[in-house]
């Protein structure tokens, strides 16, 4: 079907940046910052064959532009894509989309969007070994997903070819092999930008991809191919594969989808296995030119991984384009496993410092003295009742404290009843991390060192401890990692897609930066965790082989065997959300070695509406031996998505909910010899007891366990229906006033019919904020009386009746709606958010409409319209609307 676009016809648009609080008429300034190019499109093409009239043109695009030609319709080609199976067609500049929207052979048209260069949650560059940013395992990744395993069994990627779109490499830097060519690390690639490209000048192209002013893509390189024995001691996850690299940012900006679809297409004729794209941006659906060819390149057998974005404070219902693409992979971040805490020194006794859970260190003064509350280091309750009347005064002690039974707090309480001031409670085998201990100066300490201590103090030896103030910050090994980076992006896309499809280690990553950059870096985000999972790609393509099969199932492997991503370290707490998990982490050697193959490795229920309750899955045993299995259910926590009682969505950290859905498994066991597959039926039901108006979106796993083998099937639902979420925001939480609104020209609320002459900044702005995305928004001039009942009210309406169109219309009632002309209109929209991007402004600074033609002179109202996702576009009844006051056109 085709789809036809006109959002950057939009004169002005302006996504201001600022927060709900602060906002003011005055903050508006009328300035273009929009998310695509004006007047600018590609437009795909059918092929040849299917395109009628084509004479004797050789291409389906000189067919097309004869046609154009033919018709007066004025245009300007700025780019062609001409490879058939993959893409066909042209980025144009014209005026009136509408003029070559029935064109034949045209297939779709879709708006030129723009990318920023990632914005990173955090960049620091190493100074030197002695950098206390610096983690002190680097291998700290491998670790943590298998890698390391792989590597020691020769798997390294050899053999494949993996294709980085990024901001170019520095292929200079010895630990990514010193040069370029084809016996090098770098075997080629392209510059499709040059350095002063900004994605609103015109690119330089030229062959060489070097980066030696921007650091990212060469980041992103060092996590796939750094090669061992550098300074630092990193290696990447697939250093025996090769890297092409393909420059689509310059030094500084954005990039234009034009020139992503270009890069994606040469990635393809060069023959790479897989391509990273750790780029993008807030979207909400996979319409984007970018995001149909990624799609279309993994169908053919290249796995190509998109980060899934940082945006994770922005909440639910934000993900990213072109990682959106329906078979790409998606990536979210799992921070690392090391973590900057301090350490105090230990007096009296021979021992390394002493490592406590704090970023900052205590400020206590000099030399304490150690005071245990129990010699006994295996007590369950220590310090859960009132201490005995025996105990000393506490004051100028450190007191060392068991972990376990009663709440910190009340352990904490009893001990400052003797006048303790300062605590260190030892672990349990609980986790080392972060504890809530209210207003008290304490923290945990590994077992084994509160072990020592207390023994140290029971036998008479007189140890103490001091606080260094500066010099005592280590970086350790983080219990927490494997936890999701908070800056980590939510899905799931509007559409309810399952997106992010995994996660990998994104937080505070050591890689290589270009040698006039510093050489070596540790950043965070998900461009980090992308690459991972390229290079884990490549290390599936090396053991298993090259083949589509393979490259086409990689996705559904990696979610299988991937390891549950918990919601916190407190027991009880559920796995979490998979709106920003994914599948999970993953596992690289698990999925390498599957014995089992599961599939699909997606189900999705869909929302209350068109709620799909039951689902099939296949369990295959690969192996060598009969398997026993044992199916279960698993329920991560439900993202509470809305604010309650509000249409505006939860910021992140997104609150979860362990109400969660059921789900009856049939079989529940069974028996498989080798070769043998068995189907699953799985009937869900949705949880209860929740709000439906804060859009809970549900998810979770059915395990699938053999012996030590674990495998599971993500499902992700709503409660709720998608049709019923208000889209356009019409409360006054932003500027005071309701929304939408017409500015005049003085910038104030226009409340009554005014004219207006276009001269010298005497024209209209028209004010709006989406508060999710919508598949169509349209504004549109309408005549002042026109019979319509807006479901968000008018404003400064004088006139008669309105009247609601008949409901029962065999061709809808959209059609109903006659307008006079068009101002704007948007395809495929994401919802904007409540800081960068607050709120949207149109200018209508000429007398013109969207097709450049004039607006003939009288009075109009302008109607906005939004329609609502999984909405009709035919029907009217699912459109939300807002008429303006009287608008005269007095040119």
């Amino acid at each position: 079907m085709k789809s036809a676009s006109l959002w950057s016809l939009l004169p002005s648009v302006l996504l201001a940046t600022s927060t709900i609080a602060g906002l003011s008429l005055a903050d508006i300034k009328k300035v273009t910052t929009l998310p695509n190019v004006a007047n600018k499109f590609i437009v795909e093409l059918e092929d040849i064959a299917n395109i009628p009239n084509k004479r004797s043109f050789p291409r389906s695009l000189d067919a097309i532009y004869s046609s154009l030609r033919e018709r007066n319709v004025e245009f300007e080609v700025t780019k062609e894509f001409d490879t058939e199976g993959i893409f066909v067609g042209a980025s144009v500049v014209l005026n009136d989309v509408a003029a070559i929207e029935n064109t034949p052979g045209i297939k779709a048209i879709r708006p030129v969007r723009s990318f920023k260069i990632p914005q990173l949650a955090k960049k620091h560059v190493l100074t030197g070994k002695d950098d206390p940013q610096l983690p002190p395992n680097p291998l700290s990744t491998h670790l943590l997903t298998g890698v390391d395993k792989l590597h020691a069994q020769g798997i390294k990627g050899a053999g494949i070819k993996i294709g980085i779109l990024d901001t170019g490499i520095d292929y200079n830097h010895p630990t990514l092999g010193g040069g370029i060519g084809k016996d090098r690390l770098v075997i080629g690639g392209y510059d499709f930008v040059g350095d002063e490209y900004d994605g609103r000048n015109t690119p330089v192209p030229d062959s060489d991809p070097l980066d030696e002013c921007q650091g990212h893509g060469t980041h992103v390189a060092g996590i796939i191919s750094a090669l061992p024995g550098n300074d630092f001691n990193i290696a990447g996850v697939a250093y025996e594969a090769k890297i092409n690299a393909y420059r689509v940012f310059g030094c500084v900006g954005s990039v234009t989808e034009d020139v992503l679809v270009d890069a994606l297409i040469r990635g393809y004729k060069d023959g790479n296995d897989v391509l990273n794209l750790s780029l993008g941006g807030a979207d909400g659906w996979a319409a984007s030119s970018s995001a149909v060819v990624s799609s279309r390149l993994a169908n053919l057998g290249i796995i190509v991984a998109i980060a899934a974005g940082n945006d994770g404070e922005e909440g639910s219902w934000y993900s990213s384009s072109p990682g959106n693409a329906h078979d790409a992979i998606s990536v979210a971040s799992i921070e690392n496993t090391v973590v900057p805490l301090q350490t105090a020194t230990v007096h009296g006794v021979t021992h390394d410092p002493i490592t406590y859970f704090a970023t900052l260190p205590f400020a206590v003064d000099g030399i304490l003295p150690v005071y245990a509350t129990s010699n006994d280091t295996t007590i369950a309750d220590d310090a859960c009742t009132r201490l005995p009347d025996s105990t000393p005064d506490l004051s100028d002690k450190i007191v060392i404290v068991r972990r376990g039974t009663c709440s910190f707090v009340q352990k904490l309480n009893n001990i400052a009843a003797k006048g303790a001031k300062v605590a260190l409670i030892y672990d349990n085998g609980t986790g080392f991390a972060g504890i809530s201990v209210g207003n008290f100066k304490a923290t945990l300490i590994q077992a084994a060192d509160g072990e020592f201590l207390v023994q140290q103090f029971a036998s008479g030896v007189p140890v103490a401890l001091s606080f260094p103030q500066s010099g005592g910050s280590i970086n350790f090994p983080n219990a927490r990692g494997g936890l999701v980076s908070t800056f980590s992006t939510y899905g799931p896309s509007n559409d309810f897609h399952f997106k992010p499809a995994i996660a990998a280690p994104g937080g505070n990553i050591i890689s290589t930066m270009p040698l006039a950059l510093g050489g070596f870096a540790v950043l965070s985000g998900t461009s980090m965790a992308t690459p991972f999972v390229a290079g884990v790609s490549g290390l599936l393509l090396s053991a298993k082989g090259k083949s589509p099969a393979v490259a086409k199932s990689a996705r559904t492997l990696f979610e299988t065997t991937a390891s549950k991503v918990p919601s916190s370290l407190t027991d009880g707490d559920p796995w979490h959300t998979a709106t920003q998990t994914g599948a999970g982490l993953i596992q690289a050697y698990n999925a390498i070695h599957a014995q089992t193959i599961v599939s699909p490795g997606e189900l999705i229920l869909n929302d209350t509406a068109n709620f799909k309750g039951l689902h099939t899955f296949t369990v295959r045993n690969t192996g060598k031996s009969a398997k026993q299995y044992r199916l279960n259910h698993s329920p991560a926590g439900t993202a509470l998505t809305i604010r309650p009682g509000t249409i505006f969505p939860a910021t992140g950290p997104v609150p979860l909910s362990t109400k969660a859905a059921s789900v009856s498994i049939v079989p529940s066991s069974f028996t498989l010899r080798p070769g043998q597959s068995q189907t699953v039926i799985a009937s869900f039901r949705p949880p209860t007891g929740l709000d439906a108006s804060t859009y809970p979106v549900y998810s979770g796993f059915i395990d699938v366990v053999s012996g030590s083998e674990n495998y599971h099937v993500s499902y992700l639902g709503l409660l709720g229906s998608l049709k019923n979420k208000q889209v356009v925001d019409n409360t006054d939480a932003f500027f005071g006033f309701k929304l939408p609104a017409v500015l005049d020209a003085t910038g104030d609320i226009q409340t009554a019919a005014t004219n207006y002459t276009f001269v010298d900044g005497d024209f209209p702005s028209v004010l709006w904020r989406l508060v999710f995305g919508t598949p169509a928004l349209r504004i549109d001039l309408v005549d002042p009386a026109i019979n319509l009942v807006p479901t968000l009210g008018a404003r400064g309406f004088r006139g008669g009746p309105f009247f609601t169109f008949p409901h029962k219309n065999k061709a809808g009632s959209y059609a109903r709606v006659k307008v006079v002309g068009s101002l704007a209109s948007f395809d495929y929209i994401t919802r904007l958010n409540e800081g960068s991007d607050p709120y949207s402004l149109l200018n209508i600074e000429e007398p013109v409409f969207a097709n450049g033609t004039a607006v003939p002179s009288g009075a109009y109202r302008i109607l906005l319209r939004a329609l609502r996702v999984t909405g009709d576009a035919t029907r009217q009844e699912d459109y939300e609307s807002w008429l303006s006051p009287v608008i005269g056109f007095q040119p």
